[in-house]
């Protein structure tokens, strides 16, 4: 993995000034070092520029970036974050055009493979990725940005210059481009928040490539189109043929994404989706005489202060040891503790450029700095719930029923500490409508589909648009904050597009979620484990953390100069501050309650204060 960033204008001529803007250039490659520090490059021409900070994977030897082909008299260029899966595939007709390859890596793939096919290269690729072209000779920046959106493109305009990078604060650090917010970035964070309205950047005029999609930017301006979208197919396979495809795409996924010039771990909670994978992964490592590093995350004292809930009805350890003790890994368990969790929810800030979800971006990015000790490549079990139908809005009739985002139905309790005024005056509650409104407006959908088979369809669109791509989100930057590439091979679009037009009644059985799933990979797992309930992303229930909380957001309230008071009411925080933090009544997602929208209000402030947000 790596970062990419750039800049293009038609009207320029950047190579007059050229010390400059190669100067601002390492400043936007510098601003997402910590995505890859093993070789950076920048590349000026008269109307672009394009800078490179590379996270050695594939062809760590070869593979630099900015590279640069020429063909038929027109020069072309490429900065590519990612991995794409398929490339031995790509190769020998490329090879058969004429294409003769001066590295293994994947980078001249994708370049040659745009050389040749133009824009229609984007949909050939099985990967995750954003990368960006400079084509010379058509004078357009391309922008491509993989199918799920497991890898981040933002761009921003100012005046006829079009600024581009892997994160936002690549953007900022060029002289035209400045942090600053209005009332939809408000509305953003109190309405849907930490999801985003996808391509919104949060920050004003920051925007984001949709996932799937192509943004081309050339004299007649900028245009963004999908090469890719789902579809609503009619399913004809039996039940046993579901099965048996959907045990072959989960295995090739798996395989597929083990490629790597460097070691490959796994992240290991002891849940179904995570055990897939390690399963998966150690079996391939095991054919070829390696062993699987594996690595599972808890939290200081967690086991005494541990609360089972419907969302969260066991504990990971137990299941994390029988795994371990049945496949042949090298594990490591990792912890964090308290007051260090509360201390990072800052760096999540740093990390995202927005405030996010608290103290899970909090722990994943303390966990990942830890995994990246041992190994720059991890597989997770990341996206199996929204694609096979994991979550209780997906099978609890409230919830399903809900008539706006399922994972964030109740609007009293993620405003409970804003003002009326506020409330009212951002129209939290009819934006939020109004996305959801327009999500569904989206759903792809089979004629004359209707009842409950329509509603879980829409359920698994909004699921894919909004929920998913917050935890990539979150993946993506708690990961490549210390250089650790995460791969998510549930994301293959593959099973994507096959699960999409599944019917409910294969993927989910009376009381147990993701049968189908399950289904598919029995053998693989112990029965413990293949059947156990499903148990999110561990989180701490420590009274220790809420005391932390409390105070700082005390210290906030006290002090006059902190901008989130603009927004806050003194005497409903007060209240929400001496009574007990209601861990049953989630605001966003199943973790997210009564601790984390405290933390949530920390992280706004400091996100304000840390930007410049006025």
């Amino acid at each position: 993995m790596c970062g990419i960033s750039g800049f293009c204008d038609f009207q320029a001529d950047f190579t007059k000034e050229r010390e400059r803007w190669n100067a601002v250039l390492v400043r936007m490659r510098q601003a997402i070092a910590h995505r890859g520090s093993d070789q950076t490059g920048e590349y000026l021409a008269p109307q672009a520029g394009l800078a490179h900070t590379r996270l050695s994977i594939r062809d760590v030897a070869g593979g630099i970036q900015p590279m640069v082909r020429q063909r038929g008299g027109r020069e072309y260029v490429i900065v590519y974050n990612g991995e794409v899966y398929n490339t031995e595939e790509l190769v020998p007709e490329l090879e058969r055009r004429g294409y003769v390859f001066e590295t293994t890596g994947d980078t001249e793939v994708i370049l040659y493979a745009y050389m040749e096919y133009g824009e229609a290269c984007a949909a050939m690729l099985n990967g995750i990725f954003a990368f960006a072209v400079w084509d010379s000779g058509a004078q357009k920046l391309v922008l491509c940005r993989d199918r799920l959106g497991v890898k981040p493109l933002f761009y921003a305009e100012a005046g006829g210059t079009l600024v581009f990078g892997s994160e936002p604060k690549a953007l900022f650090r060029h002289p035209d481009i400045t942090p600053r917010a209005d009332g939809d970035s408000f509305r953003e964070l109190f309405a849907v928040g930490p999801a985003r309205t996808p391509g919104n950047g949060v920050f004003r005029g920051v925007r984001e490539v949709l996932p799937g999609s192509l943004a081309v930017f050339s004299p007649e301006g900028l245009r963004q189109r999908p090469y890719w979208t789902l579809e609503a197919k009619p399913h004809t396979d039996s039940y046993a043929e579901t099965v048996e495809k959907t045990a072959f795409l989960v295995r090739d996924a798996i395989r597929r994404q083990m490629v790597s010039d460097v070691p490959v771990c796994s992240f290991l909670s002891g849940g179904l989706d995570s055990a897939i994978i390690t399963a998966g992964a150690s079996a391939f490592l095991a054919e070829r005489g390696g062993t699987l590093n594996t690595f599972s995350f808890d939290f200081t004292g967690n086991s005494r202060y541990f609360h089972a809930s419907s969302f969260q009805p066991t504990q990971d350890r137990p299941y994390v040891d029988l795994l371990v003790g049945r496949l042949p890994v090298r594990h490591t368990y990792l912890e964090c503790g308290d007051t260090q969790l509360a201390d990072l929810l800052y760096n999540a800030v740093l990390a995202k450029d927005l405030p996010g979800m608290t103290d899970v971006d909090a722990s994943l990015l303390y966990f990942c700095s830890l995994v990246k000790r041992h190994n720059k490549v991890a597989l997770t079990g990341e996206c199996a719930d929204e694609i096979f139908g994991g979550y209780p809005w997906f099978y609890r009739e409230e919830l399903l029923g809900a008539g706006t985002f399922p994972w964030s139905r109740d609007m009293e309790a993620r405003t409970c500490l804003l003002r009326d005024d506020v409330v009212r005056e951002l129209h939290l509650e009819e934006y939020a409508r109004q996305c959801y409104e327009d999500t569904l407006r989206a759903v792809p959908r089979l004629p004359g589909e209707g009842g409950e088979e329509a509603r879980r369809r829409e359920v698994s669109f909004l699921n894919l648009r909004w929920f998913m791509q917050t935890l990539l989100d979150r993946m993506d930057r708690a990961s490549m904050a210390w250089g650790l590439e995460a791969r998510v091979p549930f994301a293959d679009h593959r099973i994507v597009e096959y699960l999409y037009n599944v019917p409910w009644h294969m993927k989910y059985r009376p009381g147990e979620e993701k049968a189908l799933l399950r289904d598919a990979c029995a053998g693989a797992l112990p029965p413990e484990i293949l059947h156990r309930k499903k148990s999110p992303y561990p989180k701490t229930y420590d009274p220790a953390y809420e005391a932390v909380l409390s105070r700082r957001l005390r210290e906030v309230l006290a002090d006059s100069r902190a901008p989130v008071n603009r927004f806050l009411d003194r005497e409903k925080c007060e209240s929400f501050l001496a009574s007990p933090k209601d861990y049953g009544r989630p605001w966003f997602g199943q973790l997210m309650a009564g601790p984390q929208m405290a933390a949530y209000m920390l992280q706004v402030n400091f996100w304000m204060e840390t930007y410049g947000i006025g």
